[in-house]
């Protein structure tokens, strides 16, 4: 039954695919590309795409990429709003077929005898020459290992992916065979051969673990015993991601998401309404040691975050909702699951971070970066590098943007990014070294100071001595900036006056010193919280300690004149303090009262300011009195 006619034109449409969510075709008309949407009078997307006939294309579901290729003897990938990525040299034949692998890492090119191998973002892994004539259509096997041409002469081609090759600190693998891995421990030149029952279709090395997956076992080796791997049987059948975590690691198929130690314990599967895990890949999946973060695809600016553990939902089970569609997902490796974040690049290229934990209160997702093409957190502490613009940055300690967004820039390393050439890509964060692939395929390696990450060490294990004395060996800004936002966050004032001090932050330096000066621990605390900025929750601390009067005077302090009034009316006491403040505010700016809550108050009041003092007096006696009571008593006790 024909069901409706999508497009009739004059010239022959030599290939078609669907868009990744079944809603779109692309189809060819001569040297144009089209887009077009199922729904009836929405918008039709055609472009220019090549100088010859373009021959044949494919959309890939993972990464959402287009491929095409033509007359012109070229072939080239773009995005789904038809933007270039990459455009190949001119063959010596027209180009008669592109295919996508399964997971989008890979895709497969046919000419006249030639069938070439490329990585996702166009540049060539390997180029065979087949005796074949012209290999007119690409498939490849569902597990991504395989392809299987049609060619010109009446035969089929098939062709096996092999020299795959994963790098960790010292270790090199490399699968030399569809069931073969070699491991070079680059160190002392040692050689180890792997061999697999059946094919190897995906395998990660990182934490010092080799996971291997093939068509129906899992392989765990540890770096240290290559001859005694954990084998245990996978549920479904293709694995299409792995991903790994200090204490974990993750196994993506058709069937679901599976969370496995490495002694090959499973632990949890976690579960959300449509998910779809065909389309998972390395940029919509994180893992950290107690958190799992999977993008929605359904809708891209949805985060559902996961307890590794058990596989439920993360804290009351609020998603994470950001106001545009998120590209990129990262969460950070080390400390506690109360501080674990997560970085994200949007469809803006705006690098934000924000807090896993979300009880209650809405957490706010700050941004960090504009411009972020690809980002990495170290898999040793938590710093975070991304590829900015132009510029190579790393955030030493991101987490300064909950304590003091002022010295933000003072806690970060830039270096120059042009050598990197267009779009490169982070592979991996390992200790203090970032390798960077360049669009061209060839890898860098950038080595950053070791001193941060010894500085987040000392900071951990609250070696705050060791810190300072470490910052001032070295003598860099940065460090110190680094240790002034840790010693906050941490509430070690005195560090953090040390810190601030070297920075010429005097201003913050006095507003310490007067912290120290506090007659009660909840006025200190509720200050430290006021100087990171959360001003809610300084005033809940002092409320929840009875100290009405301090929350009052802080807002008094913020010109925070409505909730200043509000309290005072709320808990009966010092509304003619607030009154009194508000005049003398007014009167230093001649100004006239025009709130109609205060002229409501201060109708028929004389404020008296012997009076207010006197009151001020009574509440810091007050507060010193019930400090010193709760101190612990200083004698010791005889037992009987």
């Amino acid at each position: 039954m024909l069901r409706s006619t999508l497009a009739q034109q004059g010239t022959p449409v030599y290939s078609v695919a669907w868009g990744p969510d079944s809603e779109k075709v692309l189809y060819t008309a001569g040297k144009q590309l089209i887009i077009k949407p199922l729904q009836p009078n929405a918008k039709v997307l055609q472009w220019k795409a090549h100088d010859g006939i373009i021959l044949k294309v494919d959309w890939n579901s993972v990464n959402d990429l287009i491929l095409s290729a033509g007359e012109d003897c070229k072939y080239k990938v773009w995005d789904s709003y038809g933007r270039p990525l990459y455009s190949s040299q001119p063959h010596e034949h027209p180009i008669t077929s592109v295919a996508w692998a399964p997971d989008g890492e890979l895709f497969a090119v046919g000419s006249f005898h030639t069938l070439r191998l490329c990585d996702k973002t166009g540049w060539s892994y390997a180029l065979e020459k087949p005796n074949t004539g012209s290999i007119f259509n690409i498939t490849w096997s569902i597990d991504g290992t395989q392809i299987a041409g049609a060619c010109g002469n009446g035969h089929v081609v098939f062709a096996h992916v092999v020299e795959q090759r994963w790098e960790w600190k010292d270790f090199q693998v490399t699968l030399t065979k569809r069931r073969t891995m070699q491991v070079r421990n680059v160190l002392n030149d040692a050689v180890d051969l792997l061999e697999f029952r059946d094919r190897v279709i995906k395998a990660s090395l990182n934490y010092a673990h080799l996971v291997v997956s093939t068509s129906l076992q899992c392989y765990v080796f540890s770096t240290k015993n290559w001859n005694t791997p954990l084998i245990f049987d996978l549920k479904e059948g293709t694995v299409s991601l792995i991903l790994q975590a200090e204490r974990h690691f993750l196994l993506v198929d058709g069937g679901g998401i599976y969370l496995y130690s490495y002694e090959g314990r499973f632990l949890s599967s976690p579960k959300f309404p449509g998910m779809r895990t065909d389309i998972l890949n390395a940029q919509t999946v994180s893992l950290s040691n107690d958190t799992i973060a999977i993008k929605d695809k359904a809708d891209e600016k949805i985060i559902f975050l996961f307890e590794a553990s058990t596989g439920k939902p993360l804290g009351d089970g609020k998603l994470l909702s950001h106001k545009n569609e998120i590209l990129e997902i990262a969460l950070d490796q080390k400390g506690l699951t109360n501080d674990r974040k997560i970085a994200f690049i949007d469809k803006n290229r705006d690098l934000c971070i924000t807090s896993v934990k979300r009880f209650g209160k809405e957490e706010q997702i700050i941004k960090l970066g504009t411009m972020v093409h690809t980002l990495a957190w170290s898999d040793t502490c938590n710093i975070l590098c991304g590829l900015q613009d132009t510029r190579f940055t790393v955030w030493y300690y991101p987490n300064t943007v909950y304590v003091d967004r002022d010295i933000l820039p003072k806690t970060l390393y830039e270096r120059d990014a042009s050598e990197f050439s267009k779009n490169p890509h982070i592979v991996s964060f390992v200790g203090n070294q970032v390798t960077i692939r360049r669009a061209d395929g060839s890898l860098i390696h950038i080595s950053i100071s070791p001193y941060p990450a010894i500085l987040h060490e000392y900071v951990s294990s609250s070696k705050w001595e060791d810190a300072v004395r470490l910052c001032r060996f070295v003598k860099e800004q940065t460090m110190w900036a680094c240790l002034a936002a840790m010693a906050v966050a941490n509430r070690d004032m005195t560090t953090a006056e040390i810190a601030y001090a070297a920075i010429g932050e005097i201003d913050k330096v006095q507003y310490i010193n007067s912290i120290k000066n506090l007659p009660s621990k909840e006025s200190k605390m509720a200050h430290i919280l006021m100087f990171s900025g959360n001003i809610q929750e300084a005033e809940m601390v002092l409320l929840q300690a009875g100290l009405v009067y301090q929350a009052i005077q802080i807002n008094i302090n913020l010109y925070n004149w409505e909730r200043a009034l509000e309290l005072a009316v709320k808990y009966k006491t010092h509304v003619d303090t607030v009154l009194a403040y508000r005049q003398k505010f007014l009167e230093t700016f001649g100004k006239q009262e025009t709130n109609k809550r205060y002229l409501q108050y201060a109708e028929g009041l004389e404020i008296d300011w012997e009076k207010i003092k006197a009151k001020i007096e009574m509440e810091i006696t007050k507060e010193r009195e019930r400090s010193s009571s709760s101190q612990p008593s200083k004698n010791i006790g005889l037992k009987h």
